[in-house]
């Protein structure tokens, strides 16, 4: 199962992992798009895909899935990667983006994985593969939900890790850089230049989902994919990263 799959890093899951001839279940709202794609990995795969459309900013939408889940007992893989961001001083910003950010980033991330766990423990295999950000580890003004929600993905992994010692059933945190999506395409970044982001710090889809599936098979728990987007994870950590953070957030680099 993908959630998030009717574009950018989702979609490229559901690609990758047709490829390998999995069967999908594809999440997101744009019911439209899964369709395409769920056709489109039928007939270039020859796999089963299924369409669940669903708002995961909704307690229903999350509900209805959570359900669906917990009436299975076949899920080999769950991809939490639904999620978008909304920034601007959190003061002043409209509240109901920040809100929908803790529900489709934390919410249902806790949800669906706790509807899968007790499957995938039953059978003593499977994986679950939390999609977050490099945005996690670190302190940005005007980024406070976003930052807060994806730290808060790396934390719950690592525990949800701890939990399953002893066990053939895994965990990842993907925490990716500036990745080529739609992401940055949203009605909450028209304020936002990608073009002020140098082209080398920018990665494909395609190199994050394939170097996501390597780490999981070798157990990585929180896993960056690239150097730079692992120097970029590691800066905030030092004792100048705070201050290198202000920086940034106040556009002087």
């Amino acid at each position: 199962m993908v959630t998030g799959a009717s574009s950018g890093i989702g979609e490229t899951f559901a690609r990758k992992l047709a490829a390998r001839h999995y069967d999908l279940i594809l999440v997101a709202r744009r019911e439209g798009r899964l369709q395409a794609l769920a056709e489109e990995c039928r007939k270039q795969f020859g796999v089963r895909a299924e369409v669940w459309p669903a708002d995961l900013a909704t307690d229903e939408g999350i509900s209805g899935i959570a359900e669906r889940i917990a009436a299975r007992n076949d899920l080999t893989l769950l991809v939490n990667n639904a999620g978008f961001g909304a920034g601007g001083s959190y003061d002043r910003v409209e509240v109901k983006p920040q809100l929908d950010m803790i529900h489709v980033h934390v919410v249902a991330t806790a949800r669906l994985t706790k509807a899968a766990l007790p499957q995938m423990i039953e059978r003593d295999r499977g994986a679950i593969i939390n999609v977050s950000s490099v945005a996690a580890f670190a302190v940005l003004a005007r980024r406070t939900m976003y930052n807060s929600t994806k730290a808060w993905i790396n934390a719950f992994s690592r525990s949800i890790a701890e939990e399953l010692r002893g066990t053939n059933v895994r965990v990842q945190a993907l925490c990716p850089g500036f990745t080529v999506t739609e992401f940055h395409g949203t009605p909450e970044f028209k304020k936002f230049d990608t073009e002020g982001i140098p082209k080398f710090l920018w990665t494909s889809s395609d190199k994050v989902v394939s170097s996501s599936l390597k780490a999981l098979r070798r157990n990585k728990v929180v896993y960056v994919p690239g150097l730079l987007n692992k120097i970029m994870a590691t800066l905030p950590r030092m004792p100048f990263g705070q201050a290198l953070s202000r920086l940034v957030a106040r556009k002087k680099i």
